[in-house]
């Protein structure tokens, strides 16, 4: 068999390849702190290797023009005695150090051979004591300076000019004038300036660094505001983008002011339309309602006929109701700027309750409510969550309902607890199945459990069933948390 070659192959290939990127590269912040202290360190360095190379040619330029002047000196002072030999008179030479030993400063005067390619020394200064000036073979025109760097007494480095001049007799004598000086001095202040150079660039470098720190954090102020303000949208806290915001941010600002508002219009008219479709479907329920209870009100009623039909209008008005809070829910779920406050929604609920089941006289107990607790969602569905689960603890209850509420984590734990006979562990999935009635004897339509449920999934929350510690059921409902 041949081996698989082609497109898969070839996708193999590009997917085990992985890109690398460093750990910064989606923090705008350190982008341009990387960008700035690379451009501040590389100009830091090119300005000290600049200034630090001018000052070593300018202190060695200068170092050479002061040796030039003592060699034009010394060249004045070249003479040829009546026997025709060079001479120099020492005593007239400026400089003390001519004469003392080992001083760094030194002249030496060689004869140069007719082929210009031996020389042998004839006269040099005291300060060269027992040692010599060696430099190769260099054609000089006459009156010409070279510029050379040897090795002088005691191994030191020394800088030596020399020039070539012809005098006496034969015409063909001529002499080389070589002087020479220590660069030590000149060598140590260029390693000073260095050190002051680099102590100075490393404070401006520092400076720099917290200059451009100083700039990052001033530049980047008006997005963390932008952050600040689309947590507070994000949360429930305003409906819209808010603040005072740089030219260059604002139309960002406007436009994405503009599609909230535009999202909110769609909702509205989606909220619109779901409530039109249902009152017009409401309205011909409740004739047919209407139309039932006058036949059961008649002398000879058909109470078959309009038992069926009250029954089914009422389940039909259920099922509109259920169907507009679920499209409501899930049209307003992700909208920004949603939040409802705990506390009034369950305290209005359970005086609903306390008047609505008044005859059974019900202990509901709702005091240990936070007031800061809030739902990150709209109001009329967390009175439709929270009404369904009141209002089947009342149902079931033999004589206490409690509300309480907790956060943690970002999410609402709303429970709902009463003294009834609860529920099964194995029936309680089945509690929550839209339509579903474990007892047929209690008036309802077995949507309450599911309403909340479905409406819970829609916030990313959910319901749990679990055993009450009053002995009953206990319905917890996990919801988002609006942030303070």
């Amino acid at each position: 068999m041949k081996p698989r070659t082609g497109t898969n192959a070839h996708q193999a290939t590009d997917t085990g390849a992985e890109r690398w990127t460093w750990p910064g590269h989606h923090s705008l912040r350190l982008r341009l702190l990387v960008a700035t202290l690379a451009a501040l360190a590389l100009a830091l360095l090119l300005a000290g290797v600049l200034l630090s190379g001018l000052f070593r040619t300018h202190v060695l330029r200068q170092f050479e023009a002061t040796l030039t002047q003592q060699l034009d000196q010394l060249t004045a002072q070249l003479d040829i005695d009546p026997a025709g030999q060079p001479v120099i008179d020492a005593r007239a030479l400026s400089d003390p150090r001519w004469q003392k030993p080992y001083s760094g400063l030194y002249w030496q005067l060689d004869r140069v051979s007719p082929d210009g390619q031996t020389r042998s020394g004839v006269l040099r200064s005291r300060s060269l004591w027992d040692s010599s000036l060696a430099l190769g073979a260099d054609a000089l025109a006459d009156g010409a300076v070279h510029a050379h760097e040897g090795t002088g007494p005691q191994g030191a480095a020394l800088l030596m000019l020399e020039r070539t001049v012809g005098l006496g007799e034969p015409a063909e004598a001529r002499w080389r004038l070589i002087v020479a000086a220590d660069t030590q001095d000149s060598l140590r202040a260029v390693a000073e300036f260095r050190g002051v150079l680099t102590a100075s660039l490393a404070v401006l470098g520092a400076l720099l660094v917290l200059a451009a720190l100083a700039q990052v954090a001033v530049g980047l102020a008006p997005l963390r505001a932008l952050q600040t303000a689309l947590g507070r949208v994000r949360e429930g806290q305003e409906a819209r983008l808010n603040g005072q915001f740089p030219a260059e941010v604002q139309p960002l600002i406007d436009d994405f002011n503009g599609v909230l508002d535009r999202n909110a219009e769609v909702v509205a008219r989606a909220r619109t339309q779901a409530g039109n479709l249902a009152h017009a479907i409401k309205t011909p329920l409740a004739v047919l309602g209407q139309a039932a209870a006058q036949s059961l009100q008649q002398a000879r009623p058909d109470h078959t006929l309009a038992l069926l039909v009250q029954e089914q209008v009422a389940t039909a008005r259920r099922q509109v109701d259920w169907h507009l809070a679920r499209s409501r829910a899930a049209a307003a779920h992700r909208l920004p700027g949603q939040r409802t406050a705990v506390a009034p929604v369950a305290e209005g609920l359970v005086r609903v309750m306390q008047r609505v089941y008044a005859a059974r006289a019900l202990d509901m107990d709702s005091t240990d409510l936070p007031e800061a607790l809030a739902f990150a969602g709209e109001t009329q569905d967390l009175q439709d969550m929270l009404g369904n689960l009141l209002d089947n603890a009342c149902k079931w209850a033999r004589s206490a309902v409690r509300v309480s509420a907790s956060d943690a984590a970002g999410v609402l734990n709303l429970c709902v607890e009463d003294d009834g006979p609860g529920i099964d562990d194995t029936a309680r999935t089945t509690a929550l199945a839209r339509g579903t009635r474990l007892d047929e004897t209690v008036p309802g339509s077995g949507l309450g459990l599911a309403i909340v449920d479905e409406l819970a999934q829609l916030y990313g929350g959910q319901l749990r069933l679990g055993t009450s510690a009053l002995g009953g059921l206990r319905a917890e409902l996990r919801l988002p948390a609006a942030k303070a």
